[in-house]
């Protein structure tokens, strides 16, 4: 069964930068970022999903994409993905400025 809400983690091919963002069409929604059609993500092209939780309502997916654009949840995704970062590269640290925030 698929749930209507995703909080999606993308790694940017390019710079090995990642994205968290959150989404109701997670595949309309990676067309857009690799078609250009989302600002944040435009230069970082192309982009790879990495990672997707599925929630029943929108709020509690909310707060997790919340809580994965602040520092501990940062660590969190780094920690949880840490065999999937290495295999592709990722070189980034632990640091805020590794992730890229969406708002949409």
């Amino acid at each position: 069964m698929e749930l209507p809400y995703c909080v999606y983690v993308l790694f940017s091919q390019k710079d090995a930068f990642l994205y968290i963002g959150y989404s109701t069409n997670l595949s309309e929604r990676i067309r857009k970022h690799n078609s250009g059609s989302v600002r944040s993500t435009n230069g970082r092209r192309p982009l790879e999903l990495i990672f997707c939780e599925q929630y029943l309502f929108k709020e509690d997916a909310r707060k997790r994409e919340g809580y994965f654009k602040t520092s501990m949840g940062k660590k969190a995704i780094k920690l949880m993905l840490c065999d999937t970062l290495s295999a592709l590269g990722y070189k980034g640290g632990l640091k805020a400025r590794d992730i890229e925030f969406s708002y949409d």
